[in-house]
Formats: structure tokens, sequence, C-alpha cells
């Protein structure tokens, strides 16, 4: 077996939003002991962190076929947590009216795009926002006004019939179909105001991977339902890193297809736990057996 270079991408880890939306599940559960507590949808993109949640007797109700507002037709008592990824009004509206506790665990970055979106909205502005369509975060801002058009990568651009456009973005889009996607915009609108709302997290760690030299293999350990794990994977290949593997867990891969590479690097999403990631590391760079993932170290 040659010998191998194994790097860890950093930053890796939950970043802030995700921190933030773990910390708030928790410390509902111990401000409302007795209370029946709900999360409306996946708190994160990571199956894991959902399963150790059910340890602190936090259900999650979660179908992709609903909208947050259809979603919550399936919450009658107690409270129900907003997911990082935030809500639209109408789902504020419509928890009160059923007289739920409301936990709001939205990432502050996804509010202050829902807060730019609504500011140019009372301006009178048609909004293009470009996102993935049904994606969580991306829903609570096209389903906020008839005025706001979803604008998906490599898809056609619509035609409005206006000159005040505000064009921005779901926080986790890849920064080559932003910029690309914001190109096309330009041409037709040559007029628009842009407001790029990337966030930091998702942008160091595509940085990063633009940054590794001489790597022949890189891992993406995350959910396949994350949006910045994915686009991770995407950043990977137009790195022109040749072998580029998207998994879960260390459970996904057999150490014998990976000793012909030479320098592999390992990164993850910002909703993957640290202890996910290292397992893959452990596996990959000691003699040892597949490792048992422990649900309950996850938080």
């Amino acid at each position: 077996m040659k010998t191998q270079n194994i790097i860890i991408v950093k930053p890796q880890g939950y970043c802030g939003g995700v921190l933030k939306a773990i910390e708030t599940a928790k410390k509902t559960r111990i401000q409302y002991p007795d209370q029946k507590i709900t999360i409306l949808g996946n708190l994160v993109h990571n199956q894991y962190v959902k399963k150790a949640l059910q340890y602190y007797s936090i259900d999650t109700i979660e179908d992709k076929t609903k909208t947050r507002v259809e979603l919550l037709d399936e919450i009658h008592e107690g409270i129900v947590i907003f997911t990082a990824h935030g809500v639209s009004p109408k789902v504020y509206e419509k928890a009160k009216e059923k007289g739920l506790i409301l936990v709001d665990a939205s990432c502050p970055f996804v509010l202050q795009t829902q807060k730019i979106v609504k500011q140019y909205l009372d301006e009178e502005y048609t909004i293009l926002y470009i996102g993935k369509n049904k994606h969580p975060e991306a829903e609570s801002i096209y389903t906020m006004s008839e005025h706001v058009h979803l604008i998906e990568p490599h898809k056609e651009i619509p035609k409005v019939n206006t000159s005040k456009i505000f064009v921005t973005n779901q926080t986790t889009m890849s920064i080559y179909e932003l910029k690309d996607t914001f190109e096309k915009i330009r041409r037709l609108y040559p007029n628009a105001l842009f407001h790029d709302e990337i966030c930091n997290a998702t942008r160091v760690r595509q940085q990063a991977i633009l940054d590794l030299k001489n790597v022949d293999c890189l891992i993406v350990v995350g959910d396949p339902t994350s949006n910045n794990s994915q686009k991770l994977v995407d950043i990977g290949k137009q790195a022109g890193i040749e072998h580029v593997f998207s998994i879960q867990t260390a459970e996904d891969i057999d150490k014998k297809d990976f000793e012909k590479y030479t320098t592999i690097a390992i990164t993850s999403g910002a909703s993957t736990p640290t202890y996910l990631t290292n397992q893959v590391k452990d596996y990959l760079s000691f003699d040892m057996k597949k490792p048992k993932i422990r649900i309950q170290e996850i938080l």
C-alpha cells in the first residue's frame, strides 16, 4: 500500500446557524420538560441530528410533498420549533392561530435575507430569488409574495414587466452558480439591483476546496438533503479534483477502495456533526475496523 496523505479541510463542523438551532432545541426541552415539542421539518439537514434529538423527546415531522404551511396541519398542540432554514410570515400566522407555542431556530443569515427581501417588496420591487425549488429556506422567501420569482440555476430567467428588480439568493448556493446566474440576469435586466447573500460559512468552505493543491480525491461528508453539502461536491468537481465522493458516514465507504489515492482531502457540510467526519478520518488513517455510530454522541 502506498503512503497516503489525508488532509482535513478547514473550516469543518457545524456553522453558527446550525449550532444556534441545536442549542435552541435543547434549551426548549429544558425550559418545557413536560411539553410536547415538534420540529416543523428537519431542524438541520442531517438525519443523525434528527435521531439525536429524539433522545430529548423532540419529534420531527417532514414531508417533501408539503409546504411548511401545509405541514402545520399535523401539529395540534404544544410547542412548534421552526427550523434553521426559516419560515414565511404565513407559517407564523397559522401557528399562532392554532394556539401553539412558537420557538424560532432560524439562522440569523436567513432572517437577514428575509428582512432584505421584505424591504424591497415594501418598496414595490419585483424580486428574482435564486434558490432551490422546495428547499425550506427558499420556500420561506418565494412564498412571501406573488412578486417573488424563484430562479433555479441553469434554468430560464422569467420575463417581468418592470424596471424595479431586486436580485438575491439562497445562502447555501454555489459561488460559481451564483456568479453565472447573476451574469445571465444582468444581461436581461442591466438596471437590476443585486445582493449576494451566500453566507460566510458556505463561502469559506467552498473557497477552502478551491484552495486545495495536488489532491486526487475529495470526500464530502454530509446528508444528501443538505444543499450546502451537495454544493461542496459541485465545487470539488469545478476545482478539477478528479475523484469526488459524497457520503454520510464511514459506513458508506470501504477503505480498500481508497488505497489507490495519494492525497485524500476530507470536508463536510455545515450541518454535519464533526463526530461523523472524525470517524471517516480515523477509519482511513488507522488500521481499524469500520466504526459504529453512537447517536447520543452526535450532539
